[in-house]
Formats: C-alpha cells, structure tokens, sequence
C-alpha cells in the first residue's frame, strides 16, 4: 500500500483541502485510519464536511506542517510559503493526481471517466447503478451528487472516479475500463493543441484494459475501444427519444436490438449521452440492462449541474457549472426550453487563459442570450490579464453588461426582470455562492 495506518507516524497534510477532489481523497484516507490534516485560504461546504466528521482543518495561514507526506493541488507549487517550507524540511510532496492514482491502484476493479464535459454526471450515474444494485463499490466525484455527495467509501473491489485532463492529471490512473465522452480543447493552457490533447487521451486510453468512446465525437471514436455509443453512430443507441419537462425518457439499443427503456430524472438532453456512457461501462462490468435501467433512474442529478437553488424576486434560478462554450451553448438551450418568458444569462468566465483563447466562440454562444450578464473573472491559479478578462468579453457582445459584485448584480437582474423568466447562472467559480446569496430559497 502506498500508505498504511502508520504511514511516518504523523500522517498526511492536505494544502488546499477545501476542493471537491482534494476533500474526498482525505475522506478516503481518513477512512483508512491515516492521520489527516489540512488547510485552505477560505471556508466553505467541503471544508465544513470534513470537520463535521473529525478531520481538523485550518482556515487560513497555517504556522508549521508536522506530517510526513504533503499532498497538494495544481494551484499550489513552488512560491506558495507552505509548499516551500515542506520542500525545505525534506517532506514527501505529492499532487492530487498522483495520490488518486495510488489510491485507484489498491482497487482490483478501476472505472474512469475522462472528457471534457459530463465527467460528473457520468461518474455519478456509474455509482448509482453499483449502489442501485448492491454492489459494494467506492466513488470518488469532483461534484456533488445529490444522494452521494463527492465520496462514497464502500468495502469491495471496485473503484469509480473521474479522470480530468487537466496538466495530464489522468495519466497517473490505470483503468479496467476506461471512458472517453469527448476531446473538445478546454485546458489551453496545459495543451499546445487539438493534436496534444489527443496524444494524451490516446496514453490515458493505452493504460486502461477496456475502452469507451463516444462515437459521435470526431475525436473520440478515432481512439481504440471496445465499446461505443451516441444518438447518431455507435454500437449503443438511443432511440424513440422522448421528453417531458427536459427529462428525457429513450430506448437503449445494442447492435440494433432493443434492450431496455429509461426515464431519466436528471434535465437535459446532453444526459442522454452521458447514460449511454455509464450504459456501456457498466455493460463490460457484467451488468444486465434492467439492472443499469435501475441505476440510471435512480439519479437525480449533481449540485451545479443545472440546479434550481430558489427564487430571485419570484423568478427561479438556475445554477449550472457550464464553463466551456460547448457546455453554455446546451445549458442555455435547456433553459430555453423550459420557461415561457426570457432566459436572464448570468455567466461568469473561468479563468483568464480559457477566455481569451476561446474568445471568438464565447463571443458566438453568449450573443444568442438576450442582454447577458458577464460577472467578474474567476482568476483560479492565473494573474490578471485584460485579454481574456470579462470586462473586455462583456464589451465585445452587443447588449451585454458586465458587473463585479454581487449588489451590481441584483440591480442589472431587476432592470428587466418579468415574472414568467428564468435566471440561468453558469460557472465554475464563485457565482454559485453568490447565486445562492442573492436568491431566496
């Protein structure tokens, strides 16, 4: 085992425990019986979490780490005082993905989900047709699902994760089966281009024993795999879609054959796809297709993926983490479907390197809302840059308006507000707390 109970003697620091990766994975080794310790610049609900179950966490600048072992995210490197001190002291540093790729190596049974866009949903759907089905399993989720939150520790064999492409994270896993949604360009700035990034999918997909793409993806189904799906191309099909209220209920086909029919309860076409995913996986896994069917319904969708968190002035408003133009353009067209009056598009970027290298199609996708409002950057890890800021995207849509807090906010959203609109707030940054802080729930 990379670490046992007595790892040191002192355990394992977290800098940056707070993230939805970072606490599962003290989750899981606290679990274990591994001495577990962390902080992070700002409370919030991941944070709360972990000291709600015994795992002390320092909000804040810490004085001194006395663990062995320090794991630490993509964000935090050489500069940040805490890395440096424990470089200096001689500690074991490792990053998240090193430690996921351990901890998923101690598992006999390894299920990944990589792409782009939909790895939660996807993750999150796999985990509910082991747990619909009694099967023992653990999950870790870089979202919240709404009945399992972002780690589920059980006692068998299987593990269940993400695998995000971020600075080649997912290369540190090696999966039984491996699933490959999409290989749209997101991070620019960790790939050179559309052929990196298909180089690292191509090794991600090499370590793994089984492989699904998507084949309606003109990237994905170039790759080697056993298995494939989509609504167009693919051995797994969906057909006789139908939906009521953006839930869409389908036909699974395999090899032409109808196999069983699902009722989703998660909104949006784009869960379709994401079924057929987790339809296949869990297909070389050994599953019966009316087993997955009860999986799949029992889902009921992941905070931030198009949450409706309350009201704003007797309007309802809806939280999505769509941060990529693809993502906008099929949440926007969700919301759409589904009020009878004027999708109000809040939308904060995310970063500044991602805005300003996917300008041109930010520009083309935001331009469909009417009047959107462009909220203050969400810088992460990056230094300001006017390129890619939202100051200078807001300027370049017609109609749209930019603010940087919160009161602006409620004044630009009540300028034209009308009773039978819906908010649609998108983001991977801190719009969802202040989403959550303006409306009434």
């Amino acid at each position: 085992m990379f670490f046992g109970a007595n790892d040191g003697g002192k355990g394992v620091y977290f800098l940056g425990i707070g993230g939805v990766s970072m606490s599962a994975l003290a989750e899981c080794l606290s679990r274990r019986g591994i001495p577990v310790r962390g902080s992070d610049d700002c409370a919030g609900i991941f944070t709360e979490k972990l000291q709600a179950e015994g795992i002390p966490v320092t909000i804040g600048r810490e004085d001194e780490i006395r663990e062995d072992t320090v794991v630490y995210t993509g964000a935090i490197g050489e500069g940040h005082p805490l890395y440096d001190a424990a470089k200096g002291a001689g500690k074991r540093l490792i990053t998240r993905a090193e430690l996921l790729g351990h901890i998923a190596g101690e598992y006999p049974c390894v299920l990944s989900v990589a792409g782009c866009h939909g790895k939660t949903t996807t993750t999150c759907m796999l985990s509910h047709i082991f747990h619909g089905n009694g099967v023992s399993f653990t999950a870790h989720i870089g979202g919240e699902d709404l009945d399992l939150g972002n780690f589920y520790g059980g006692t068998g064999d299987i593990f269940v994760t993400e695998a995000c492409e971020f600075q080649r994270s997912f290369l540190s896993l090696k999966s039984t089966v491996a699933v490959i949604l999409n290989c749209d360009l997101d991070h620019s700035d960790c790939y050179r281009d559309e052929e990196d990034l298909m180089r690292a999918y191509a090794q991600f997909a090499s370590q793994a024993e089984k492989v699904v793409v998507n084949a309606d993806d003109v990237r994905a189904r170039t790759l080697p795999h056993a298995l494939d799906f989509g609504l167009y191309a693919g051995t797994v099909r969906a057909e006789k879609l139908r939906s009521t209220g953006e839930r869409y209920a389908f036909t699974i086909m395999e090899a032409g054959m109808p196999v069983v029919r699902v009722c989703l309860n998660a909104v949006g076409k784009v869960h379709v796809y994401n079924a057929l995913a987790a339809y296949c996986a869990a297909r070389l896994c050994g599953f019966s297709g009316e087993e997955i069917k009860r999986g799949l319904e029992c889902f009921r969708g992941v905070k931030r993926r198009f949450e409706h968190i309350g009201t704003f002035d007797g309007v309802p408003v809806i939280c999505d983490y769509a941060h990529h133009p693809r993502e906008i353009a099929a949440t926007l067209k969700t919301a759409e479907r589904i009020t009878m009056g004027t999708v109000r598009l809040v939308f904060q970027p995310h970063t500044y390197t991602r805005t300003r290298d996917f300008l041109d199609d930010f520009i083309e996708v935001l331009r469909h809302a009417e009047a959107p409002i462009i909220y203050r950057t969400y810088s992460a890890r990056e230094p300001y840059d006017y390129a890619g800021s939202a100051v200078r995207l807001a300027s370049l849509i017609p109609g749209a308006r930019y603010v940087q807090n919160p009161a602006r906010l409620v004044c630009q959203l009540r300028a034209n507000l009308s009773e039978k609109d819906l908010i649609l707030v998108l983001g991977a940054g801190d719009i969802y707390s202040v989403a959550q802080g303006i409306a009434d729930r």
